[in-house]
């Protein structure tokens, strides 16, 4: 996550001065190994609807959080948008969410049965937390997490049923089960700390570990689930990565799909942590805040934070 620009004014400046060194020279648009690009879906800005993150379902419904509208919602594959849930705006209004200063809904899966589990962070102890919504019921949270983070990517561990949480103020990953209950802090590892703004943000299960981008120091993290479910020693994988947000592996080793927010770029990040960009502007792009897949098919969430003029949702297939 990466958001509003009257609060990244120090961020965007941080990144800007990085990009000449840190990002390689960018391929040409849509090329190998995505290809087909097209905007698929554009959201109401009006309406607060900025895509932060997304969760697909078998039938390739993409399950959206809008930050800035507090909201959950349904994408449909022919486009059409549905409101799931609306969360209850903060007594002071938000303005002490960290780093930020308003609410807003972050990280969000989907369990096999259907429920969605997502992020709410406000500022205060009565709302930030994991929020639990079953199919055709009400959003209700089921565990509390500190009102002086940030609660921003969310992953889960369906054979454990454990949910984990990217804490980007407090540079912490969070354990929660999945029935709910008490939050234990899993890694406070300083390869999550900030550097300024936001540090831990996206969040996936991979091959026995939980792997995390840092925003501030542009780096892709791997963490091993040991054997007692105790976190195992950090190992940087990927560096240089300005304004790098959520990510999504493409089924080909531990190759991901990265989304680079501040300088409008979907890069592809091999196992040796090479890299090339293989969407950018051209292709619609508006700031990408996270990625899923569906197949072979590339989800692309844009919420226009720094841009302020088309979020949407661009699709692009792999392996072109």
């Amino acid at each position: 996550m990466f958001t509003k620009l009257s609060k990244l004014s120090k961020a965007a400046v941080l990144s800007a001065a990085a990009v000449a060194m840190a990002v390689p020279a960018p391929a040409s648009a849509a090329s190998a190994p995505l290809g087909s690009a097209r905007t698929a879906v554009h959201f109401d800005l009006a309406k607060g609807q900025t895509p932060e993150n997304l969760a697909l379902a078998p039938d390739g419904t993409a399950y959206a959080t809008f930050a800035k509208a507090r909201q959950v919602a349904a994408v449909s594959r022919g486009g059409s948008v549905r409101i799931l849930a609306t969360l209850p705006e903060p007594a002071d209004g938000g303005v002490h969410t960290p780093a930020l200063g308003f609410p807003l809904t972050t990280g969000i899966v989907r369990a096999d049965d259907g429920t969605l589990y997502f992020l709410y962070a406000t500022g205060t102890a009565d709302l930030t937390g994991v929020w639990r919504l079953r199919p055709g019921g009400r959003p209700q949270r089921i565990a509390a997490l500190p009102a002086a983070g940030l609660p921003n990517g969310l992953a889960l561990d369906a054979r454990t049923r454990t949910l984990y949480v990217a804490d980007s103020a407090l540079g912490t990953i969070w354990r929660v089960p999945a029935s709910g209950g008490t939050a234990t802090a899993w890694s406070t590892d300083p390869a999550l700390a900030p550097a300024g703004f936001l540090g831990a943000n996206g969040l996936k299960i991979h091959k026995g570990a939980l792997w995390a981008t840092n925003l501030d120091k542009g780096t892709v993290l791997r963490i091993p689930v040991l054997a007692d479910g105790r976190a195992g020693t950090t190992r940087v994988t990927a560096t240089g990565l300005t304004g790098i947000d959520d990510f999504a592996f493409t089924g080909r080793g531990d190759e991901i799909t990265a989304a680079l927010n501040t300088v409008n770029q979907v890069v592809l990040i091999r196992s040796d942590g090479t890299r090339s960009t293989v969407l950018t502007a051209a292709d619609g792009l508006q700031g990408p805040t996270s990625i899923a897949l569906h197949g072979r098919i590339v989800h692309v969430m844009s919420a226009a934070y720094l841009t302020s003029q088309d979020p949407n949702l661009v699709l692009a297939r792999l392996g072109c």
